[in-house]
C-alpha cells in the first residue's frame, strides 16, 4: 500500500456551508439532514481510497445501510459552517462500518455523532462478499 493509500484510511474531514433548504422554519437543520452529510463523507472517503462509489456499483458490487445510529448533541442552523469527520471503524468480509463525528465548523462544538453499518450487495439485492480488491481498498497493509 503507497503512503498516500496509508494516508487515505485515515480520518476524512469535508466542510461546507448549510444551505436554507437544509432547515426548518425556525433555520434549524432538519435531523434527516445530517444522514445526508454522512453519506457526502462516506462516499469522498471512498473516493480518497481510489475508487469511485459509482466505479464500485459499475463493478457489480452496491452498498446498502444496514445498521444506523445517531445521537443529536446541539442544533446546527442555517449559514452554519459545519464539519463531517469520516472514519473507517471495521471491515468485514460482508459489512463496513463507519464513524462521523459532525461537528461546527466555528466553534468546534459536536453536533451529532453517527455510525453507519453498510453491507455489500450484488446487482440482484443479494448480499456477498466483498471482491478482494474492494476489500484490500479498505485494509491497511501492516
Amino acid at each position: 500500500m503507497s503512503e498516500a493509500q496509508r494516508q487515505a484510511l485515515e480520518p476524512q474531514t469535508i466542510e461546507f456551508r448549510i444551505r436554507y433548504a437544509e432547515t426548518d422554519q425556525m433555520g434549524v437543520v432538519y435531523h434527516t439532514n445530517y444522514l445526508v452529510w454522512c453519506e457526502v463523507g462516506r462516499t469522498e472517503f471512498i473516493r480518497t481510497l481510489g475508487m469511485s462509489y459509482a466505479d464500485m456499483e459499475r463493478s457489480g458490487i452496491g452498498l446498502a445501510v444496514s445498521d444506523l445510529s445517531v445521537r443529536y448533541h446541539a442544533p446546527a442552523r442555517y449559514d452554519d459552517i459545519v464539519r463531517v469527520t469520516t472514519t473507517l471503524s471495521s471491515v468485514r468480509s460482508r459489512a463496513i462500518v463507519f464513524d462521523y463525528l459532525i461537528t461546527s465548523g466555528g466553534s468546534g462544538e459536536r453536533l451529532a455523532s453517527v455510525t453507519t453499518t453498510l453491507i455489500a450487495l450484488d446487482r440482484n439485492g443479494r448480499p456477498v462478499s466483498l471482491p478482494a480488491e474492494v476489500r484490500r481498498l479498505f485494509t491497511p497493509v501492516a
